[in-house]
């Protein structure tokens, strides 16, 4: 779990704590949306409205903030084969290419993900139940992108110019 930022980090550090913890912040009401699903249904034999559609949702804005959350410090799945025969020197080239790599995808992601939420807010699309606007759920799905980016290019910037700001790479690690 990340650490809130203290005064004294840098600008780069306090707003990566902020995604993280706003990553957080996202796991925990996914599952408060499902206890409460479920124990309206097994207990009162009811539901909320529309939960199943809000549900789905924030499903869907949980998974792009975690990319945001994951992308800095290398927390994604990774298969290492190459990295782990090479030199420091070489390693730390293989983290900056895979790092241009993750960062170019990651932007045509984002920039595909604005389009998609100006065209539900163009179509009106709303929920069944409830009839609640679908575009600002997609909105904040697509900010967890953005943040994304925002991170990868930070991460990219301390790879190339501040390598000792960045974490041990994860698999190095293993051994202990």
């Amino acid at each position: 779990m990340p650490t809130p930022a203290k005064p004294g980090k840098h600008p780069f550090d306090r707003i990566i704590d902020t995604i993280e913890w706003t990553a957080a912040f996202f796991v925990g009401l996914v599952a408060l949306n499902v206890f409460v699903a479920v124990l309206l249904r097994k207990v009162f034999s009811t539901s909320i409205p529309d939960s199943y559609d809000i549900g789905r949702m924030l499903l869907g804005i949980l998974i792009f903030w975690g990319i945001a959350a994951t992308s800095y410090r290398g927390g994604h799945i990774t298969v290492d084969l190459l990295w782990s025969a090479a030199s420091a020197r070489y390693k730390r080239w293989i983290d900056v290419f895979a790092t241009l790599v993750l960062l170019l995808v990651v932007t045509v992601q984002t920039i595909m993900l604005f389009d998609k939420v100006a065209l539900t807010l163009a179509d009106e699309v709303k929920t069944y139940d409830l009839q609640i606007p679908v575009w600002p759920f997609f909105a904040v799905a697509w900010l967890g992108d953005a943040c994304a980016v925002l991170l990868i290019a930070i991460r990219t910037w301390r790879l190339l110019f501040q390598p000792d700001a960045i974490e041990e790479h994860p698999e190095a690690r293993v051994s202990e």
